[in-house]
């Protein structure tokens, strides 16, 4: 009887196993990648270069090799939706032999990590797939966790397959809520998954390699990172705010290459050939170059093919937006020129504020960053592009419109350049010292403002939040160390290192980009009162409510940040003293507040979204869904009032979840999502201008508060920089 149960057993087993066999044959499995010779050699200089001059040196052995080993899981499948724990079980093997492969140039075994979590996401997105045809049970209370993160790997296979047959049915939801049927949300599905398995197949060996290097680099600290040659190469466009391409933006909508922006003055408006949604599917250099084939290719492979250099000749297949598959195929040329990012530059609005005593006049200046032509500068160009430069010229056009107040916003600027950090401070207090530095060997430098002139000495504030980083907080904390103005917002990031980029090709001499750079920290900085914005960042002196999660998102949210310390202050001089203002300040934002329903509806939907946290998990139960869309809905309508905005009636709805992924949706329904999304009230810029109108008021000696019944409104759209922004 036993002998029978066994066979019994053993042609069940057999039988599964064929099962497996022919499922895997099924699946299309993307190539397995294999390190590149450059990749091992830059692996292995990489090391050298971090062993020697980071700021927070720390060996490459077995003890490090363990934390590259959890950073790299950690990155591959960060909600743990991929891998079994038999996975990492059999990988840990490599726990402490990554050390190695890095020293001796052999990265098979990162390779071999990757090459499983390509292939575990195809079979997730085969399982996904395979839920399509039966649909789904929206009447079950159940719930579908949020965030994963903290949780084990799946300890079986049926139970990452429930995971996952969670997170399908959550999708089926979402596109049912928005109200569409059966049949078009297995076809939306179907088609997303599917796509999700063929992008894994366009991942290139310097891809897995990059996120093995990111793994090691942050192992050691959050900030240091490897930057392949692409990757290098848009950083540097980042920085200086320019490239050389045709002057439209690009996006990939169902494999074809589209075209969703076309910038002023570039060659692509200026032929008048050319409109947003044509698709370009061929690419040719020069006049004679043959054509290639990009349907279907990488967004960001088609950008590289399509940039060049100055002057150069670039030709376009074009297939005209909204026509078929086989509609005629039209060719145009186009001669490539510098392309000026202007939606990454400096901007300046007036906005028009109601007091008791009339209208006041408050300059909003929005940075996203702080970029520097570096390059430019260094030939001795006299106009080199930059923050401050930018800024001081926004500042004298502000003064001509005669404004009282003004106001830096700083929001979701992760920092840039060092020396623009300090030329900027030097805008509004001056030529004094700005920050202070202290390397690895402890030596402490000062930056002082040399060069910059004050060109604004009236009432200032600066909004941030958590994602105001760096050189935001230099600026910020200057200002707020100087007296020299109002900081309203979030607690900002808390990242006070300073990094540098290295070439690798250049310290190996290599005569071609193949290697990539290294930006990596070499110092941190402190404010001139000795304190440090790492960890802690800079407290605002008028406190808005987090909007997000502070555990999850900043410097303390990483296990390895450097701690919060000090050195002692600079020998400086406070050029004003906004603290006597703050007690009225705060009394008068509060009263005012309390009295605006935008704010309080921010209130509440801050309160929700921080309890939807806690809670982590999400109703996968068709009632209760709807009833929280309803409940939403109802106040985007609120938000959204004609009265108040300007917007369409109606423009809640394309502010409400579709359920769609960006490339899914039809591009000018995104389009028009977009002009929504920009017309919403800005409640917290509104406040923060309402703010500095009242510190105007009370510099005055005047004691009547900005009224709450009229939001601050921009009266004036005065930016010295072209809108427009370029993807090559």
């Amino acid at each position: 009887m036993r002998l029978g149960y066994k066979l019994i057993g053993f042609v069940l087993a057999m039988a599964a196993a064929m099962q497996v066999a022919k499922a895997d044959a099924e699946l299309a499995y993307p190539p397995l990648l294999k390190p590149e010779v450059q990749e091992a050699k830059a692996a292995r200089l990489a090391a050298e270069v971090l062993s020697r001059y980071h700021y927070k040196s720390i060996p490459l052995d077995d003890a490090l090799s363990g934390k590259v080993f959890d950073q790299y899981l950690k990155s591959l499948d960060p909600e743990k939706l991929y891998f079994l724990q038999s996975d990492v079980d059999r990988l840990a093997v490599d726990r402490t032999r990554l050390d190695d492969a890095i020293l001796t140039e052999d990265l098979h075994a990162p390779f071999a990590i990757f090459n499983l979590y390509e292939r575990r996401a195809v079979e997730r997105m085969a399982f996904a797939r395979s839920l399509l045809p039966k649909g789904f049970d929206f009447e079950r209370d159940e719930t579908l966790m949020i965030d994963r993160k903290d949780q084990p790997w799946p300890a079986t296979e049926a139970e990452s397959l429930d995971l996952w047959r969670k997170r399908v049915k959550n999708d089926w939801l979402r596109l049912k809520l928005a109200g569409q049927d059966d049949a078009a949300i297995r076809k939306v599905l179907d088609k997303r998954y599917d796509s999700a398995a063929r992008r894994l197949g366009k991942i290139s060996s310097a891809d897995a390699f990059q996120a093995f290097m990111n793994a090691y680099t942050m192992a050691i600290e959050p900030h240091t990172n490897y930057l392949r040659p692409r990757a290098a190469e848009n950083f540097d466009i980042a920085m200086r705010l320019s490239l050389v391409g045709i002057g439209a933006v690009l996006t990939e909508i169902d494999g074809y290459i589209t075209i969703r922006e076309l910038v002023a003055g570039g060659p692509a408006l200026v032929s008048g050939q050319l409109k947003v949604g044509d698709r370009i599917v061929g690419v040719g250099q020069g006049a004679t170059g043959p054509m290639e084939d990009i349907v279907g290719w990488r967004l960001d492979d088609a950008v590289a093919l399509i940039r060049g250099t100055t002057a150069s000749t670039v030709r376009l297949d074009i297939q005209p937006a909204d026509s078929g598959a086989d509609a005629p195929i039209k060719t145009l040329a186009l001669v490539r020129k510098t392309i000026t990012m202007q939606d990454s530059a400096a901007k300046a609005k007036v906005y028009s504020v109601t007091t008791g005593e009339g209208k006041r006049l408050v300059g909003v200046i929005t940075l996203p960053s702080f970029y520097e032509d570096v390059a430019a500068m260094q030939k001795g160009d006299k106009d080199y592009r930059s923050a401050s430069r930018d800024v001081a010229k926004l500042l004298l056009d502000l003064k001509a419109q005669k404004v009282e107040g003004v106001l830096v916003d700083l929001r979701n600027n992760g920092g840039g350049s060092l020396r623009e950090a300090v030329e900027l401070t030097g805008l509004f207090v001056g030529k004094v010292p700005v920050v202070q530095t202290r390397d690895a060997k402890g030596d402490i430098t000062v930056a002082t403002n040399t060069d910059t002139g004050q060109a604004w000495n009236g009432p200032l504030g600066v909004l941030i939040n958590r994602g105001s980083a760096s050189a935001s907080e230099i600026f910020a904390a200057a200002v707020q160390d100087y007296g020299r103005g109002l900081v309203i917002g979030e607690p900002s990031f808390g990242k006070g290192t300073v990094q540098t980029v290295a070439s690798l090709d250049r310290l190996a001499k290599s005569a071609t980009p193949v290697l990539g750079d290294l930006k990596m920290t070499i110092a941190q900085f402190f404010r001139v009162n000795g304190g440090t914005t790492q960890l802690r960042g800079v407290t605002p002196d008028i406190r808005y409510p987090a909007s997000g999660d502070e555990t999850q998102f900043g410097e303390s949210s990483y296990g390895n940040a450097l701690p919060w310390t000090r050195i002692k202050a600079v020998d400086y001089a406070a050029v004003g003293d906004v603290t006597t203002q703050l007690p009225r300040l705060l009394a008068w934002h509060e009263s005012r507040v309390q009295r605006d329903r935008d704010y309080q509806g921010l209130l509440e939907d801050v309160a929700k979204a921080q309890d939807q946290r806690k809670n982590n998990v999400i109703s996968l139960n068709e009632a209760v869904r709807r009833k929280e869309r309803a409940a939403l809905q109802k106040r985007l309508t609120a938000m959204l009032g004609t009265a108040e905005t300007g917007s369409e009636p109606g423009a809640e709805n394309a502010l409400a979840d579709d359920g769609l992924q960006f490339n899914e949706r039809k591009l000018g329904k995104d389009l028009a999502a977009q002009k929504t999304r920009e017309a919403v009230n800005d409640v917290l810029l509104n406040e923060a201008v309402n703010i500095v109108s009242d510190s105007v008021a009370l510099k005055e000696g005047k004691s009547q508060m900005t009224a709450s019944a009229s939001p601050a409104r921009p009266v004036v759209v005065k930016a010295l920089l072209t809108k427009g922004s370029s993807e090559q």
